[in-house]
């Protein structure tokens, strides 16, 4: 209704890229996005990639006057990174690790060990209930042989179903976060397409900062401008979403990137761009229809792409299965042989042979470093088989729902 007031919420995200030791110039960076936040005075602050938590303490420390509030959700080996920041009270948290998230031998890439995660914030704002959702998927690394494809779809389903679960008690619904996907890419159309959220970039009135609303840009001096060669202009994979679940609306009038360098300085936040949106929020009339209530065949059309590509993962995992799985047999097989081999000499057969002691333990070291090494990653892609399996299952029992309702009109 028209003469309802609108309430205007300020929302800042960024991936900070702060690993300790490795990223350049973490702790001057971090204090600049703390000195930037307290002067521009947002009203929620997302941040991923903090893995420091003595980096969480120190900008909650500075931040305490201007975002009172705040939460860190703490997973996997080094933590989530994930951090919120809100001017508001936070009634309550929750946090979802995603069930695959990469391989623990891809030492390089190191994505295992962070402990993807989904975080969620409730708040009450003006009467208004947020359902507030932080996250980071598995990065890409390679575009043309994306290895880890299968796994963020995975990321992405799990994402749009812990959303729809558990935000049917709020009347609003935002999502933070590097999502590292494109805008075009399937995992973004079926977190859209499933959860009904709409992008703050392609909704906003008016768009400043970088073209493209791009947070991944080639004159970032942290960027590796190799990764982005085939994109001149960069890339958008950094988010802001949004849906209004009950009798309210939600419009976005301004979003915009920063580009660079930090005013008064000559660095960047950090390797990504932040992406800053303005939200109304008003209340209206009627409460809003539930989101899937008709057949929707463009959506039907994603997650049939996306049970594909998953398929493609799970035919994979289980060809690596097989051959660790193989591996191990053969481990052990080596060692059985050189037990029998043992006993035999203990039993005076070959007693007129002098016995290769150290060549001997050399081979059952090197035997049982395999078998535990095979056992492991077997145990482990069986895992991913089940995961990837399971996400399969569900994408046809969501077909079969779309298929099963009524079309509109």
């Amino acid at each position: 209704m028209e003469g309802e007031p609108t309430l205007r919420l300020r929302v800042f995200d960024l991936n900070c890229w702060a690993i300790r030791y490795l990223s350049k110039r973490r702790q001057e960076r971090v204090r600049l996005i703390g000195d930037t936040l307290c002067q521009e005075g947002f009203d929620l602050v997302l941040l991923q990639e903090v893995w420091s938590e003595q980096d969480y303490s120190d900008l909650k420390v500075k931040l305490a006057s201007c975002y009172p509030f705040s939460h860190y959700f703490r997973s996997g080996v080094i933590g989530s990174g994930l951090c919120v920041f809100s001017r508001f009270p936070i009634l309550d948290t929750l946090l979802y690790q995603y069930s695959l998230n990469g391989y623990p031998y891809m030492l390089q890439h190191g994505d295992w060990f962070g402990g993807k995660s989904v975080g969620l914030v409730i708040m009450k704002i003006s009467g208004i209930i947020f359902n507030v959702y932080i996250t980071h998927l598995h990065a890409e690394y390679c575009r043309d042989k994306d290895s880890y494809l299968p796994h963020r779809l995975v990321q992405a389903w799990e994402l749009a179903q812990f959303i729809r679960h558990t935000s049917k008690a709020a009347d609003v619904v935002l999502l933070g976060g590097d999502l590292n996907m494109h805008p075009e890419d399937v995992g973004i159309r079926l977190l859209c397409g499933w959860t009904g959220l709409q992008d703050a970039f392609v909704e906003a009135t008016d768009i400043k900062g970088c073209k493209n609303g791009c947070t991944l840009v080639p004159n970032n001096c942290f960027t590796d401008k190799s990764e982005l060669l085939p994109f001149p202009l960069g890339i958008r994979i950094d988010y802001i979403l949004y849906k209004a679940i009950s009798s309210f609306t939600v419009k976005c009038e301004e979003l915009k990137t920063t580009m660079g360098p930090a005013p008064g300085t000559d660095i960047p936040f950090s390797d990504h761009e932040a992406v800053m949106a303005t939200l109304h929020i008003q209340r209206q009339g009627q409460p809003v229809g539930a989101t899937l209530g008709t057949a929707d065949p463009a959506l039907a059309d994603v997650v049939t792409e996306a049970r594909t590509e998953v398929g493609v993962g799970l035919r994979a995992a289980q060809r690596q299965r097989y051959s660790s799985g193989r591996m191990a047999v053969l481990a052990l097989l080596l060692l059985l042989l050189q037990a029998v081999a043992a006993l035999g000499t203990l039993a005076g057969l070959g007693a007129d042979q002098p016995f290769p002691k150290l060549s001997f333990c050399l081979l059952a070291f090197l035997a049982l470093g395999v078998l535990v090494l095979a056992t492991g990653l077997h145990l482990f892609h069986t895992m991913e088989v089940k995961m990837l399996h399971g996400t399969e299952d569900q994408m046809w029992m969501a077909l079969r729902a779309l298929q099963e309702r009524p079309s509109e009109g």
